[in-house]
């Protein structure tokens, strides 16, 4: 394994996303490269994007947000989902996400907050999002899009791994790097989910209206564009 993608891996186990770019390091590398893939696209209206605080990699979303030309809020209480025109939720373990939304009240407000407001999920997030998980029939989901996963499917940690995938832009398909940390599969489909990530022939990238979500973590590639396209389902009615 490329011993960079490791060190970054490593830093994503302990979840301190502030190992891997810490915010106040501009000239990091893999900040460099976002802020030359951000395109004035999703500029022109200046949202506040809620970032889902209570375990994962949500710095490094900020990091993206704020690339953008955005606002990031992080999110840990009702009144702070009450802030914000969106929400993303990171990586992590999706059965610790779940209790602390739970506790919170979270989980419970997020069916209601998913109507006006649009949500993106990234590997845990999209456990969460999903109508089911393989074989765990009894975990609570949102339900939020219609497809379900398979936890961990693509392996362990250790074999964590980045490709280079495809996502749907504009009138075709193009290149993007994915990376794979403990991720999950999209092992079905419904028929109102569109899929506009693939690698390997297989789904990576999901939506269903204005729910956004992929078995790979966007923000470790430093390009912009996953986020971009989730802006744009802001920017989209920014009311």
């Amino acid at each position: 394994m490329n011993p960079i993608l490791t060190q970054k891996l490593r830093a994503h186990e302990r979840a301190s996303a502030a190992e891997v770019i810490r915010p106040d390091v501009g000239g990091s590398p893999l900040l460099r490269r976002c802020k030359q893939s951000v395109t004035t696209e999703t500029q022109e209206y200046r949202a506040t994007v809620g970032l889902l605080a209570l375990q994962g990699d949500f710095g490094l979303h900020r990091q993206m947000i704020e690339a953008l030309g955005h606002s990031a809020v992080e999110v840990r209480t009702l009144s702070d989902l009450e802030r914000v025109d969106c929400l993303i939720m990171p990586g992590g373990e999706s059965t610790t996400i779940r209790k602390l939304m739970k506790q919170e009240g979270l989980f419970a407000a997020l069916p209601q907050f998913a109507r006006t407001k649009p949500i993106m999920g990234t590997c845990a997030g999209l456990i969460l999002l999903g109508k089911a998980i393989k074989g765990s029939p009894g975990e609570d989901t949102l339900g939020l899009i219609d497809c379900d996963t398979s936890r961990n499917a693509y392996g362990s940690q250790y074999q964590s791994f980045r490709d280079v995938g495809e996502i749907r832009a504009g009138n075709g398909a193009v290149p993007l790097e994915m990376v794979f940390i403990r991720a999950p599969r999209i092992v079905r489909v419904g028929d109102n989910v569109e899929v506009l990530g693939r690698l390997n022939g297989e789904p990576t990238l999901v939506r269903q209206g204005t729910i956004l979500a992929m078995t790979f973590h966007p923000e470790l590639s430093g390009d912009a564009r996953v986020h971009q396209l989730f802006l744009s389902l802001v920017v989209a009615d920014p009311n």
